[in-house]
C-alpha cells in the first residue's frame, strides 16, 4: 500500500520531467523580443530610423515624441528579456517600474499622436480619417489594458511575460502596415492579421513546452483579436463619426 502511494506521488514528477518545461523560456522570449525589434525597424526604417530619427521628416513634434517613446519600449523589451536570461532579475525588476511609467507615457502620447493625425486628416490613402482614428485608439486601449494586468501579475513570471509580449503585439500593426511589401503596405486590417503570427508562435511554444496553452495567452490573445476585429464595424457607424468629428473640432 505504501509503495503504491509513493508510486502515485512520483508519477506527476516523472511526467513533468518529460516536458521541455520553462528551461527554454529565456531563449524563446529573448528571440521574440528581437523579432519584434526587427519588425519595428523594417517598418519604420525608411521614414524614421534611417532618416535620422530627430531629422526625420515627420509632420509634427508630437509624432517625434511618440516615435521615441515607442522605440524606447521596444529596446526596453529586448533589454528586460536579456537581463532575465543573464540572471539579473534584480535589475529587471527595477527597470520594470520605469517601464510601467514609460507605458503610461506611451498611452498619453499615443492618444495625442492619433488625434494629431485626425486633425491633419492623415491616414492610409483612400481611407476616411475619421474611420481610421479608431485603429490607433483601440491599439492603445489593448496595450494599456494588457500592460496594466501585466504589472498586476508581475509576481507571476509566466503570466507577466506573456502579457507584456501580447501587449506589444498590439503595437506591431503600425510597423507591419509600413513594411515595403504590397500585401500589407498601408493596409492596417491585413497588418493586424499578420501580427497574429506572434500570438500563434506563443501558443505553439506553450503547447510544446507545457502541453497546454497558458491561460494568459488565451485570454489576452482573445482580447486583442476581439478588439481589433470589432473596431472595423464600430468605426463605420454614424456614432463613431460624430465622436471623431467632435474630437477633431475640439483639437483644432
Amino acid at each position: 500500500m505504501a509503495t503504491a502511494v509513493v508510486d502515485d506521488l512520483k508519477t506527476p514528477v516523472k511526467f513533468e520531467a518529460t516536458l521541455p518545461g520553462r528551461r527554454f523560456d529565456h531563449l524563446f522570449f529573448s528571440a521574440m523580443a528581437l523579432l519584434m525589434l526587427g519588425t519595428v525597424f523594417l517598418g519604420f526604417a525608411h521614414t524614421y530610423y534611417l532618416a535620422g530619427i530627430f531629422h526625420a521628416p515627420l509632420p509634427s513634434f508630437i509624432i517625434h515624441l511618440h516615435g521615441a517613446a515607442f522605440s524606447c519600449w521596444i529596446l526596453l523589451l529586448v533589454t528586460q528579456t536579456s537581463l532575465v536570461s543573464a540572471g539579473r532579475v534584480d535589475i529587471h525588476r527595477r527597470l520594470g517600474i520605469g517601464g510601467f511609467f514609460l507605458a503610461c507615457l506611451m498611452v498619453i502620447l499615443g492618444v495625442l499622436a492619433a488625434t494629431d493625425s485626425l486633425v491633419r486628416e492623415a491616414g492610409p490613402p483612400g481611407r476616411d480619417p475619421k474611420f481610421f482614428y479608431i485603429v490607433p485608439l483601440t491599439d492603445i486601449l489593448i496595450f494599456a489594458t494588457l500592460v496594466f494586468f501585466a504589472f498586476r501579475s508581475r509576481a507571476n513570471a509566466a503570466a507577466h511575460k506573456r502579457l507584456i509580449l501580447i501587449s506589444t503585439t498590439g503595437l506591431m500593426v503600425a510597423a507591419i502596415a509600413r513594411w515595403p511589401f504590397a500585401i500589407v503596405h498601408r493596409m492596417p486590417a491585413r497588418a493586424a492579421l499578420f501580427s497574429y503570427i506572434f500570438l500563434a508562435i506563443l501558443a505553439a511554444y506553450d503547447l510544446w513546452s507545457t502541453r497546454k496553452v497558458h491561460r494568459a495567452t488565451i485570454w489576452a490573445g482573445a482580447f486583442l483579436i476581439f478588439v481589433q476585429q470589432i473596431r472595423i464595424p464600430i468605426g463605420r457607424t454614424a456614432i463613431w463619426h460624430e465622436f471623431a468629428t467632435w474630437v477633431q473640432t475640439l483639437a483644432k
